[in-house]
């Protein structure tokens, strides 16, 4: 499972001109699942998300998490974050899980990001999405959950 993570003043969606998203000061989360993923890969990057230390403290240092905030979370499904490139020009998703267990792992994740204690917006799984970002910072962090396998370095 792969994420995106948006530090941002405030984020919208939209799907068919109707508003189904959307939160002030937090973070965008866009988030791809492939074929190997399963509920602990959601487990490990909601807990990683929510605790993420990306907000500025009183010195203006990035030292609080969103817990610690307060700040809301607007999750979007997206696929193309597992798109290869290595050939051709047309991006392949064969890596990106099928919407059978992608939609499922995504409703699980946006469950456990909600056990964590914290507001979550969402998008429209597989819908066509009208994304409004104001990135705060700009801040953007890539998290893998393949990361929970990896021995920590100091």
């Amino acid at each position: 499972m792969k994420a995106v993570v948006q530090r941002v003043s405030q984020a919208s969606v939209e799907v068919g001109g109707t508003v189904t998203g959307k939160i002030e000061n937090g973070m965008v989360v866009l988030l791809g699942v492939s074929q190997s993923d399963e509920s602990a890969d959601a487990e490990y990057l909601a807990n990683k998300i929510v605790h993420l230390r990306i907000f500025e403290d009183e010195q203006e240092k990035m030292n609080k998490s969103l817990f610690e905030t307060g700040g809301g979370i607007l999750a979007i499904s997206q696929f193309t974050l597992y798109a290869n490139t290595r050939k051709g020009r047309r991006p392949s998703f064969i890596e990106a899980a099928l919407p059978e267990k992608a939609e499922p792992l995504y409703n699980y994740f946006v469950d456990c990001l909600k056990k964590e204690k914290v507001t979550v917006e969402r998008g429209v799984f597989g819908a066509m999405m009208l994304v409004k970002i104001f990135n705060h910072g700009p801040v953007t962090i890539q998290l893998d959950s393949e990361d929970r396998h990896k021995p920590r370095r100091e």
